[in-house]
C-alpha cells in the first residue's frame, strides 16, 4: 500500500459530522501524534480543519499513523486495494 493510496482513501473514505467536531481514538491519537504535530499543530485535534489538515499532509505521514488510521476504519483496506487497483 503506497502513501499516496492511502491519502486518497481518507479524502474519499472519512467521515464528517456535520457538528464539526470528529472524535479521534485514542490509538489514532497515540500513533498520528507526531505526525498531528509536525504537519497539524495549528488546529484542534478533534476539528476538521485538523482531519483536512492530515488529509493533505497524507503521503508525509508515519507508517504507524497510516496503520492506525486504517486499524481504526478511518480508512479500510478494501478501500486501500480498490485504489491501488486504480479504482476511483
Amino acid at each position: 500500500m503506497t502513501r499516496s493510496t492511502v491519502c486518497a482513501a481518507l479524502v474519499v473514505g472519512s467521515t464528517v459530522f456535520s457538528s464539526g467536531a470528529i472524535a479521534v481514538s485514542p490509538a489514532v491519537r497515540s500513533a498520528c501524534a507526531n505526525d498531528f504535530l509536525a504537519y497539524c499543530s495549528q488546529h484542534d485535534p478533534d476539528s476538521r480543519a485538523a482531519r483536512s489538515c492530515m488529509r493533505v499532509h497524507g503521503p508525509n505521514l508515519s507508517k504507524v499513523c497510516f496503520n492506525a488510521l486504517i486499524a481504526a476504519g478511518e480508512v479500510s483496506k478494501k478501500e486501500v486495494a480498490r485504489r491501488e487497483r486504480g479504482g476511483k
